[in-house]
């Protein structure tokens, strides 16, 4: 699949380009993520001083955010062409990995939207001989109740019965401390998003990220320098519209 196909099917899908989440939530999200706010703090470490011009910035750049300081309302946008780009490096650093037969852990905090990423994309790393990061039983998460617990090769926080959507950092922090106390290594690399990838990055692991456009912690800890790349994307439509994607970022892998 060449980048032309790719992006015209990110832009219908609504994967890029105008996407659903308003310019309004970007911009109150990127408030509550200098504020530290839990679950908008994604487990970032701040190593830099950030104002709101100073984030805002850096969501322009980075994730394709419209850049009018004065547009407040309406159909904000994600760039295309930096989701592709971002695509390739981490295409290419999952591939490099992969056939070093380095361990890989993937993790998502979004289930119903890229939790079928993260699954192809790992069980054709494993086909090409990576070590998926495994545990047969769940991890318990004290602060939050629940478990880590992995599904088809890719963790998730359960709790009650599902798989919640969530931006929390502590699924991640009780997984890597379980792999410590176990007298594990450290995952070679991590990718994930939301909380799991932030918390991840903190802990200085290589890592690699997606992230939607209200969502500024993984882009300023791509800035930074802890995150390796960010893949800026809608991180929650209806999960076949990502099989382009996953095409592209296997092939680009030489995982297909």
């Amino acid at each position: 699949m060449d980048r032309t196909t790719l992006a015209h099917a990110l832009e219908t899908g609504r994967i890029t380009g105008e996407v659903a989440t308003p310019r309004e939530n970007n911009l109150s999200h990127i408030h509550r993520f200098l504020a530290q706010e839990k679950q908008f703090d994604f487990g970032v470490e701040l190593t830099q001083d950030w104002d709101y011009d100073s984030v805002f910035a850096v969501m322009v750049d980075r994730c394709g955010l419209r850049p009018e300081t004065d547009f407040v309302e309406g159909v904000d946008t994600i760039s295309t062409e930096r989701c592709i780009d971002s695509l390739e490096t981490l295409a290419t650093t999952i591939g490099d990995v992969t056939r070093a037969g380095g361990e890989i852990l993937f993790a998502t905090g979004h289930p119903a939207g890229l939790l079928p990423v993260h699954m192809a994309i790992a069980a054709a790393a494993e086909a090409h001989g990576a070590r998926i990061a495994h545990q047969a039983n769940a991890v318990p998460v004290p602060d939050l109740g629940g478990g880590c617990r992995q599904i088809n090769r890719v963790w998730t926080w359960h709790q009650h019965g599902g798989t919640p959507h969530t931006h929390l950092a502590e699924p991640m922090h009780a997984l890597l401390d379980d792999i410590t106390r176990r007298g594990g290594q450290t995952p070679d690399l991590i990718v994930a998003d939301h909380g799991w990838a932030g918390a991840a990055s903190s802990r200085g692991l290589r890592t690699l990220g997606y992230a939607d456009c209200n969502d500024p912690a993984l882009f300023v800890a791509e800035a930074q320098g802890t995150i390796e790349v960010t893949v800026p994307l809608d991180d929650d439509v209806v999960p076949y519209l990502y099989e382009p994607l996953i095409t592209y970022v296997l092939d680009k892998a030489g995982l297909s």
